[in-house]
């Protein structure tokens, strides 16, 4: 038969060591949080500016129903459109996340895709082909998809990827929808 001292020191011994690995993962987590807090929001701002390069600066983000709105500002501070982020839902992988530039008469300035689960290769072409994206740029209310993208205010779905565009489609609907109305939520 085991004495004590045989299950006492592995326990000891294996609390120690998870003591010591518990306090050097907050310690890390202490030093790097602030660092991609700050990254984070940098990412935030260049990308703000990538969907819409005319703005000097940006507001502060509020809410509009679950989209997040910022509006944009020329260099008088006056408001030139939005930066919406919202949701499409609906797409073959799942949810995904849109942010879109939106001229206050209405017309899409540019989108980038933040977030998906769309199939490589086909779907997640929304977020790494340049081109895709760019159809939407000029667009107004009421956006289209179509195999071609033919028609007025139409884009070209992605081949094989239909519910894909058609989910990226209607989140820049509901920001467009969601600027026109001064950055607040119709819904």
């Amino acid at each position: 038969m085991k004495s004590l001292k045989e299950y006492l020191v592995p326990t000891v011994t294996l609390f120690i060591i998870c003591l010591v690995a518990a306090a050097l993962l907050g310690i890390t987590n202490d030093v790097t949080s602030p660092i991609i807090s700050d990254l984070a929001a940098e990412k935030e701002i260049s990308t703000r500016k990538e969907v819409f390069p005319d703005a000097v600066s940006f507001g502060e983000a509020k809410n509009a129903g679950e989209a997040s709105v910022v509006a944009a500002l020329d260099e008088n501070k006056n408001i030139i459109g939005y930066v919406v982020v919202n949701v499409g839902k609906g797409g073959y992988g799942g949810d995904i996340s849109v942010m879109t530039g939106v001229t206050a008469d209405g017309k899409v300035t540019g989108i980038s895709i933040l977030s998906h689960n769309e199939t490589p290769g086909l779907g997640a072409k929304a977020k790494t082909d340049d081109g895709w994206s760019g159809q939407f740029e000029g667009l107004t209310k009421g956006i289209t998809v179509s195999k071609d993208g033919s028609g007025t205010n139409s884009i070209k779905a992605i081949t094989g990827a239909t519910k894909t565009s058609s989910a990226v489609t209607n989140a820049v609907n509901e920001a467009i929808e969601i600027a026109l109305a001064g950055g607040e939520s119709n819904g």
